[in-house]
C-alpha cells in the first residue's frame, strides 16, 4: 500500500532472486508501516534504528558482491555499477533516517528522520528495492550466459563426433563430450530447481530427459556406425540421435532465454480438462455478472472442447460404450448450453427472482453435464492405459527382435518391426488421450515428452534391428539395440506411475510429486522392494556422514589403484573388485547429496547389491585357494570367511524395517559404515591375492595400465569416473561406456 515494488520492467523468473528480496522486503516494510506517532520509548527508537542499520550493512555487503561481479563480465559492468551504487545510496539514506536513538534529546529535534520524513524513507526503500532486484537481474544473466556458452560447446563438440571416421578419434572426442555434458547438466540442474514457473520446470526436465538418454544412445549409435560404415540403417539410427539431442538443447535454450525461434510465441495445446474448467469458470461467473461475455463467446469455448472429444469418438482404440457415452453428453452439453443462453438472455432484459431462480438451475445443469463428460474421457483414457500398459508389460515383440536380429534373419525381424509399428501407434494415441485429462500443466507437458519418446525410439528401435540382422555376429550391434529397447521398457515404466498420478490428481490426491523422465532408478527391477515414502539426507545429517563417506571415497581410489595394477582385468577378483568400488563410489556420493542414489531406499537397494556382489567375491576367493601353495590358503579361506561375515550383516542391515528419521539415519549410518569396513578388507585382500598369484606362477602378475587390444574390454581406474563427475544428467555409465569401448572387435 505504500507504493514499494521493484522496477515493474524486471520479471523476476526465479526462486534464487525472489528468496534474496523477501527479507529485505520485509525489513523495509517494518520501518515504512510504522506508526507516524509512536510512544518514543528507548526500545521503540533502538528497534528502528537497529532494522536501519540492518538493512544498510546488509546492503552493503550484497552490493560488494554485485561489484565483484561486475568486475568479472565487462558486458554488463556499467549497468551492474551503476544499480550498485544506487542501492548503496539507499542503503545508507536509510540508515541516516533511522538513527532515531538520540530523539529524546531536545538539540536533535531538527534532525530530518523517519518521523518527519516518512515520504523521504518511502522513496528510498523503493529506489533500494529497484535497484537491488536489478542487481540480482543481472547476475541472473550471467547465469543464462554460461548456460548459453556451455551448451554451445556441446554443440561444436557434437558437430565433431559427428564427423569422426576412427574409433581413436571418437574416443578421444567423446571423452570430451562427456566433460561437457556433465558441466551443461549442473548448470541447467541448477536453473530447473531454481525456476519459479512448474510449466517451464516440467519442460526443462522433460528436455534434460531427452538428453540423458541420448547421451548414450549416442555412444552405441556412433560406435556402430564406424564399425559397420556402409550400412544405411546404423547411418539413419545414428542420425536420429544427433537430430533429437539438437531439439532437446534448443528447447533447453528457449525456456533458460524465455524466448521462441523467429519471434514465435508458444502455442500451448488446449485440453479438454482445462477448457471444461474455463468454460464452468465462465459459466458459474454468470451469477455475479449477466454481462461479461457474450452467448458467441460460450458458444465458441463449448464447440471447441466437443471438437476435442472427437480424439477419443475417432480413436480406434476407445471402446464402443465409452464412445457412446462420449457422444451423447456432448449432445447434452449442447442442449444445456441453448437452455442457459435462453434463460440468460431473458435475466438481461427483466432481473426477476424467477428468472434468476432458472439461471441458477441452468448454470447448475449445465455444470453437472460438464462434470459427467470429464468423468467420462477420464475414464475412457485411463482404462485404455491400464489395459495397454498390462498387455505390453512383457516386451515381447522386443525380445523377439533380439532374437530374431541375432540370428540374422531379416524376414522375421521385419515382422516383428510391423508390430511394433502398431505398438507404437496404440502408444502414441494413449499419450494424447492421457494429456487431455492429466488435469495440471506440468501433467499434460510430461505426457508430451512421453507421445514423443515413443514416436522417436520406435524408428530408431526398428533400425537397430534391421542394422543387427543385417551383421548378427556384431556385439557393439547387438549392444546398440539392447540401449534402444532399454529406453522404450523404461519409458513404459514411467506411463505406469504417470497414471497412477493422473487418477490421483483426477480424485483430489496430490500426494508426493513424482519424476516420470525416465531417469536412472536404482532398483527398480526388484519385486521385493516396498513402495516407501522416498527420503534424502538434509544438510544437518550429510554434515554428521560426511567424514565416514570422505573415508568411503579415499577407499574406492585405494582399491581402483590395486585392481588396475592386475594384467589380467578380466580376472572374476578384479571385476568384482571394480563392481564393489563403483557401488561405494555411488554410496560416498550419496553422503554429499549428490549422485544417482537421490533417496536413503535407493542406498539401501544400492547396499543389498554390493553386499551380494561381495558374496560372489568370496566365492572367487574359494576357488582361488586351490590355485595357491597349501601355505598359503588357509590365510587367503581366512579372510573369505570375514569377507562372507561381513556382507551378511550388512545385508540384515539393508533389509531391516525402520521408520522415523532418526531411526532412518542411524540405518543410513549402518548402511555406510559397514560399506566402508568391507571396502578395507578388499584394499587389503586384492594385493594379497596378486602377490600369492605371483608366488603361485613364479611371476608377476602386475603390469602397467594396457594399450588398446583387438577382442579387449579394458576396464581399468576409469570403470566408474562417469559417476564421479556426472550427478545431475544422469549420465551414469557415460564414462564407463568408453572406457569399456571395445577398440577393433574381433568380429
Amino acid at each position: 500500500s505504500s507504493g514499494l515494488g521493484a522496477d515493474a520492467g524486471l520479471e523476476i523468473r526465479t526462486r534464487s532472486v525472489e528468496q534474496t528480496l523477501v527479507p529485505l522486503v520485509s525489513q523495509i516494510t517494518t520501518l515504512i508501516n510504522h506508526k507516524d506517532k509512536p510512544k518514543r520509548s528507548d526500545k521503540t527508537l533502538q528497534a528502528i534504528q537497529r532494522v536501519g542499520q540492518a538493512v544498510n550493512l546488509a546492503v552493503g555487503r550484497f552490493v560488494t558482491v554485485g561489484e565483484a561481479i561486475a568486475n568479472e563480465n565487462h558486458e554488463l559492468k556499467e549497468e551492474m555499477s551503476i544499480a550498485c551504487i544506487e542501492a548503496r545510496r539507499a542503503g545508507e539514506t536509510i540508515a541516516q533516517l533511522t538513527d532515531v536513538a538520540s530523539l529524546d534529546h531536545p538539540e536533535s529535534d531538527s534532525h530530518i528522520t523517519i518521523f518527519t520524513d516518512k515520504t523521504g524513507v518511502v522513496k528510498a526503500a523503493r529506489l533500494l528495492l529497484s535497484s537491488v532486484t536489478k542487481v540480482l537481474v543481472l547476475a541472473d544473466r550471467i547465469v543464462i550466459k554460461q548456460i548459453i556458452t556451455s551448451r554451445n560447446k556441446v554443440l561444436a563438440t557434437m558437430e565433431q563426433l559427428e564427423k569422426v571416421s576412427s574409433f581413436q578419434e571418437f574416443v578421444q572426442i567423446f571423452s570430451q563430450f562427456g566433460n561437457e555434458m556433465v558441466e551443461f547438466a549442473h548448470l541447467t540442474g541448477d536453473r530447473q530447481n531454481d525456476l519459479k514457473d512448474e510449466k517451464k520446470k516440467a519442460r526443462m526436465a522433460a528436455s534434460r530427459a531427452v538428453l540423458e538418454k541420448c547421451t548414450m544412445m549416442l555412444l552405441t549409435a556412433s560406435k556402430t556406425c564406424l564399425r559397420h560404415p556402409d550400412c544405411e540403417s546404423a547411418r539413419i539410427n545414428k542420425d536420429g540421435v544427433f537430430h533429437r539431442m539438437r531439439l532437446a538443447l534448443e528447447q533447453v535454450i528457449e525456456i533458460v532465454t524465455d524466448s521462441r525461434p523467429n519471434g514465435e510465441s508458444e502455442m500451448a495445446p488446449i485440453s479438454i480438462y482445462s477448457g471444461i474448467k474455463e468454460f464452468k469458470n465462465k459459466v458459474e461467473g454468470l451469477r455475479e455478472n449477466l454481462y461479461f461475455l457474450s452467448k458467441e463467446n460460450l458458444s465458441t469455448m463449448l464447440e471447441v472442447i466437443l471438437e476435442h472429444t472427437e480424439d477419443f469418438t475417432d480413436s480406434a482404440y476407445t471402446s464402443h460404450e465409452h464412445r457412446e457415452h462420449i457422444l451423447e453428453l456432448s449432445k447434452q452439453a449442447k442442449m444445456e448450453l441453448e437452455q442457459l443462453v435462453s434463460v440468460w438472455m431473458q435475466a438481461q432484459n427483466q432481473k426477476t427472482k424467477d428468472l434468476m431462480e432458472d439461471l441458477e438451475v441452468a448454470i447448475l445443469k449445465t455444470c453437472q453435464c460438464m462434470n459427467e463428460l470429464k468423468r467420462e474421457v477420464h475414464s475412457a483414457a485411463t482404462s485404455l492405459a491400464a489395459d495397454l500398459l498390462k498387455y505390453h508389460t512383457d516386451h515381447m515383440v522386443l525380445k523377439a527382435l533380439k532374437i530374431t536380429g541375432v540370428e540374422g534373419n531379416l524376414e522375421a525381424v521385419a515382422e516383428y518391426t510391423c508390430k511394433l509399428s502398431e505398438q507404437k501407434e496404440q502408444l502414441v494415441e494413449m499419450c494424447r488421450l492421457l494429456r487431455h485429462v492429466s488435469g495440471t500443466e506440468p501433467l499434460e507437458i510430461t505426457c508430451i515428452h512421453a507421445e514423443d519418446t515413443f514416436q522417436v525410439t520406435g524408428p530408431q528401435i526398428i533400425s537397430a534391428a534391421e542394422t543387427l540382422a543385417l551383421h548378427p555376429s556384431s556385439k557393439i550391434a547387438k549392444e546398440n539395440l539392447e540401449v534402444f529397447c532399454e529406453a522404450w521398457e523404461s519409458q513404459l515404466s514411467d506411463m505406469s506411475m504417470l497414471l497412477r498420478e493422473i487418477n490421483d490428481v483426477f480424485e483430489g490426491r496430490r500426494g508426493e510429486k513424482r519424476v516420470y523422465l525416465s531417469l536412472p532408478r536404482p532398483g527398480k527391477h526388484n519385486a521385493n522392494l516396498k513402495a516407501l515414502k522416498p527420503v534424502k539426507l538434509d544438510t544437518e545429517e550429510q554434515a554428521k556422514i560426511a567424514k565416514l563417506g570422505l573415508e568411503l571415497h579415499l577407499l574406492t581410489s585405494s582399491v581402483d589403484s590395486e585392481t588396475e595394477k592386475w594384467e589380467d582385468q578380466e580376472n572374476e577378483i578384479v571385476q568384482h573388485g571394480q563392481g564393489m568400488s563403483s557401488m561405494a563410489y555411488s554410496m560416498y556420493l550419496f553422503t554429499r547429496g549428490e549422485g544417482l542414489l537421490k533417496t536413503t531406499q535407493d542406498l539401501f537397494h544400492q547396499a543389498e547389491i554390493f553386499a551380494t556382489e561381495g558374496t560372489k567375491l568370496a566365492s572367487a576367493l574359494h576357488a582361488f585357494s586351490h590355485q595357491v601353495h597349501d601355505d598359503d590358503k588357509p590365510l587367503l579361506l581366512l579372510e573369505a570367511e570375514k569377507l562372507i561375515s561381513m556382507c551378511k550383516q550388512l545385508q540384515i542391515t539393508a533389509k531391516a524395517s525402520v521408520q522415523g528419521k532418526s531411526a532412518t539415519f542411524s540405518k543410513v549410518d549402518a548402511c555406510i559404515l559397514k560399506t566402508r569396513n568391507v571396502m578395507t578388507l578388499l584394499g587389503q585382500l586384492l594385493p594379497l591375492c596378486c602377490k600369492l598369484l605371483r608366488k603361485a606362477r613364479g611371476n608377476c602378475c602386475l603390469k602397467p595400465a594396457p594399450p588398446w587390444r583387438e577382442g579387449r574390454v579394458w576396464t581399468g581406474t576409469n570403470a566408474h569416473s562417469a559417476e564421479r563427475r556426472a550427478e545431475e544428467l544422469g549420465i551414469k555409465s557415460l564414462e564407463n561406456h568408453v572406457t569399456n569401448m571395445t577398440f577393433l572387435e574381433s568380429k
